[in-house]
């Protein structure tokens, strides 16, 4: 019986996955059957990707939330509590519900399993289905944590399904090339359900519209099914126009810098009609126009004041979104990089894109196990100006300290970097 947050969250991030060898799915689908299977009592969009989940669930959320729905939004990693991960009217669920749902799945797999607890990540998607089926909410946005076709979230049938972007990330799980993590990812495909794709690599492409046309699922892709045109970027807003068929929105005001959010917009807002045709939900245009325009996403070229911007870029295709967003926003300043990612992503190339842009760029490292080294990250740079150091407090004060008034310092690589380095600097610790 766990008492306090801290005793609950100590013992679940020990839960590894590696730890157990059931067949992926079987005891997931199994807890939930004792739980009288609440993940079937609750409408659902199912989202999958390499970039772009949390964006698209966050500009979806606003839609929902401005036309007075009830969203329930599973998403991850957290930036500071663990209760970010499920939201309802971007509200995390209370510590009490969190302790409640938690001693309840306890429960069984003491009873079932003598208490061998599955993965964090299983556990907490358990937490969150049992959450958002005793809240009642409308619909819940829910996010795969890892691929998709083995991801613990892939027990429900939604309404329908999002795919964002591919790119070559968790190799070691997902495959070594961009058609094998495709298949993972047209995993969340379900027989039927439509399946809205902002995937743009050809590779990738074929093999998700293979698996939709295998299970008979109406498939909508950005730039074929739907478009994007006439993107300006303003200093606190951008603008695009959005086609599909015979619905056309012209001018759509969108908070969120970077022409891969207009991408990420028009996913919602394709999902959004596409749920209107099929009668789920009455949401007008003009809602949608209004949401977007003050829709935002934590982590996500995210501008402090003093030239900050953080930006949980933790791949390549997610480091030349940023650079690209970074040249629009602010085409005249210098570019001062600081950098710490985890040990399984694709480093070499992200780093070789900074150094295109860099006035300077420094490696550090975050105090995690999977953590790459500061001093491996460097020696991937060929920056002139680079530094390193194992201290990311160090390195952070250092730049701060070092730069001009035409600097911009961003703070960029994993999530988790970002969201100690956000509260660090919230909390006025430098």
């Amino acid at each position: 019986m766990f008492k306090t947050m801290k005793e609950c969250t100590d013992f679940i991030f020990t839960l590894k996955a590696v730890d157990h060898k059931r067949a992926p799915l079987v005891l997931m689908r199994e807890v939930l059957t004792l739980l009288n299977n609440p993940q079937d009592k609750f409408r659902a969009i199912h989202l999958a990707g390499s970039n772009g989940k949390g964006s698209t669930v966050n500009a979806l959320r606003e839609i929902l939330q401005h036309a007075g729905y009830k969203v329930g939004a599973f998403t991850s990693p957290h930036l500071e509590r663990v209760n970010e991960r499920m939201t309802i009217n971007g509200i995390p669920i209370a510590d009490k519900d969190f302790l409640l749902y938690m001693n309840r799945i306890a429960e069984q797999i003491h009873l079932h399993y003598k208490g061998e607890f599955p993965s964090f990540f299983e556990v907490i998607t358990l937490i969150m289905f049992l959450y958002f089926a005793d809240q009642a909410v409308d619909i819940a946005l829910v996010e795969t944590g890892l691929g998709g076709r083995l991801d613990a979230t892939n027990v429900i049938t939604p309404e329908l399904s999002i795919i964002t972007t591919i790119s070559l990330e968790h190799t070691a799980f997902l495959g070594d090339t961009l058609s094998k993590v495709a298949f993972e990812k047209a995993g969340i495909i379900k027989e039927g359900i439509p399946v809205i794709v902002g995937v743009k690599n050809e590779e990738a492409l074929s093999v998700i519209q293979q698996v939709a046309e295998e299970r008979h699922a109406p498939c909508f892709v950005l730039g074929k099914d739907f478009n994007v045109a006439k993107k300006m970027q303003g200093t606190n807003l951008q603008h695009f126009h959005y086609k599909k068929a015979n619905t056309e929105m012209t001018d759509v005001p969108l908070k969120m810098a970077g022409s891969h959010q207009v991408n990420n917009a028009s996913l919602a807002i394709t999902a959004i009609l596409t749920l209107r045709e099929k009668k789920v939900f009455n949401i007008s245009d003009e809602s949608i126009r209004q949401a977007l325009a003050n829709a935002q996403w934590a982590g996500r070229f995210e501008q402090l004041q003093s030239n900050i911007v953080l930006d949980g870029a933790h791949n390549s295709e997610g480091t030349a979104a940023l650079i690209q967003t970074l040249k629009e926003v602010y085409p005249n300043q210098n570019y001062r990089f600081i950098y710490a990612a985890l040990s399984d992503k694709d480093h070499a190339n992200s780093i070789a894109l900074m150094d295109q842009i860099a006035a300077s760029i420094s490696f550090t490292k975050i105090d995690l196990p999977n953590a790459m080294p500061a001093e491996k990250l460097a020696s991937l740079s060929t920056n002139r100006v680079k530094d390193f150091h194992s201290d990311w407090k160090e390195m952070v004060r250092k730049v701060l300290h070092q730069r001009d008034e035409k600097d911009i310092v961003i703070i960029t690589g994993s999530l988790y970097f970002i969201a100690e380095v956000r509260q660090w600097l919230q909390e006025g610790e430098r």
